[in-house]
């Protein structure tokens, strides 16, 4: 089973580990001298489905040579100032890329493998668009 220990460092800044040893500083003071819990979200929702993308696209015989995913989210206005939608573009770069080929890969990724978005799928309302280029032959 997963598991994060999250250490309160001082002020409003925490270090979070997860079960590989891996460290990321948070913070919610003005100062941001650390990721934002709530963007943290956002980033988690952006790489688990990027694995999912670059894994169905190169079981399609569609390597990406680049992938970057442009994410935002809307906060609710009131406390606990949940996300209400999150958007997220997917720019990829490969060979032979097709909008079909792309599209089906977001979709699952988005749709049924990325846990976080599975988590997060009940309380906002995910959004998502893509652009491709093909790297010159």
């Amino acid at each position: 089973m997963p598991t994060a220990t999250v250490t309160w460092v001082g002020d409003l800044q925490f270090v979070g580990t997860d079960s590989g040893g891996h460290s990321v500083v948070l913070s919610a003071d003005k100062a941001a001298r650390g990721m934002r819990p709530s963007e943290m979200l956002l980033v988690s929702l952006a790489a688990c489905s990027g694995v999912d993308v670059v894994e169905i696209m190169a079981k399609k015989r569609k390597p990406l040579s680049r992938l970057e995913i442009v994410i935002t989210g809307e906060h609710a206005p009131e406390p606990p100032w949940a996300y209400q939608t999150i958007h997220a573009l997917y720019k990829l770069r490969g060979r032979d890329l097709t909008d079909k080929a792309v599209s089906q890969a977001v979709q699952l990724a988005i749709e049924k493998y990325c846990s976080v978005a599975a988590t997060v799928r009940g309380v906002a309302r995910l959004t998502t668009a893509f652009e491709w280029a093909n790297e010159p032959t």
